[in-house]
């Protein structure tokens, strides 16, 4: 199974995600996204493996984009500022998950 994430190693949630995969065995592509941002068609496809709309992945509280905003402006804001993106994001070739808890991704393994 091809296993992605979208780590950031300063966030304590996507390095604990990131421990809990290599103990269960899986050795993931990892992908710094602020150094690798992902393009508007990566981001569509996290978010249909994800079943949520584009706000799932927004960090509310780093933006001053209002919870109102739709579909495109919030997917333009994360490609456009990849640091908006909610971390990590664990992503197969079917399905994604946010660790937030990090145990969440364990759903799609």
């Amino acid at each position: 199974m091809a296993l992605t994430i979208w780590h950031n190693p300063r966030c304590s949630k996507s390095r604990r995600t990131l421990a809990l995969l290599h103990e269960r065995g899986f050795e993931p592509v990892i992908r710094d996204y602020q150094k690798e941002p992902p393009t508007m068609v990566e981001l569509q496809d996290a978010l249909m493996k994800l079943g949520s709309p584009a706000s799932a992945l927004m960090r509310w509280k780093d933006t001053d984009l209002g919870k109102d905003a739709d579909e495109n402006e919030i997917l333009s804001a994360l490609a456009a500022n990849p640091k908006l993106i909610e971390r990590p994001l664990v992503l197969t070739d079917s399905a994604a998950r946010i660790g937030r808890p990090p145990e969440a991704v364990l759903e799609i393994l």
